[in-house]
């Protein structure tokens, strides 16, 4: 790593852009990744989808019991 970096060229914003969003990675424990895996593989799904159709239905029922959106 360098002692000091010349700025003085750099632009600021030049990479922004605001209609990008910002995908948060979610982190499963070995196990749970491992169970939701094997299932996905047995449906023929990508595990993505499996455990996306899984949270949904989870939120649909806690709407439903809390009677909130």
């Amino acid at each position: 790593m360098k002692k000091e970096y010349d700025f003085s060229k750099g632009e600021r914003g030049r990479f922004f852009h605001t209609e990008t969003t910002l995908n948060v990675p979610v982190y499963l424990d070995q196990d749970v990744e491992s169970w939701f895996a094997e299932k996905a593989k047995s449906r023929g799904v990508e595990l993505h989808d499996l455990v996306n159709k899984m949270l949904r239905k989870d939120i649909s029922l806690i709407q439903e019991i809390t009677g909130r959106s």
